[in-house]
């Protein structure tokens, strides 16, 4: 696993985490810790769990394209 990888996926934990507490307490830890959901640092975490995200799932398109043609040219020996 690359570091990228592994940092987009510490983002997407921290981000569904604050999505948990938020649906099951109304509490946005993100915009706790950053004074608020408008504050520079808030916005800044939320853009880099929505780019973990897309990270991913290109990741995930990527990895399965991968994996699609190892198992077409497997049969081919």
């Amino acid at each position: 696993m690359g570091a990228i990888t592994f940092i987009a996926m510490i983002l997407l934990v921290v981000g569904g985490l604050n999505w948990g507490l938020v649906g099951l307490a109304q509490f946005d830890l993100v915009a706790a810790i950053f004074g608020g959901q408008d504050t520079m640092g808030a916005r800044i975490v939320y853009t880099l769990v929505g780019l973990a995200a897309l990270w991913q799932i290109i990741a995930g398109f990527t990895m399965g394209r991968a994996r699609a043609a190892a198992c077409s040219t497997a049969g081919r020996d």
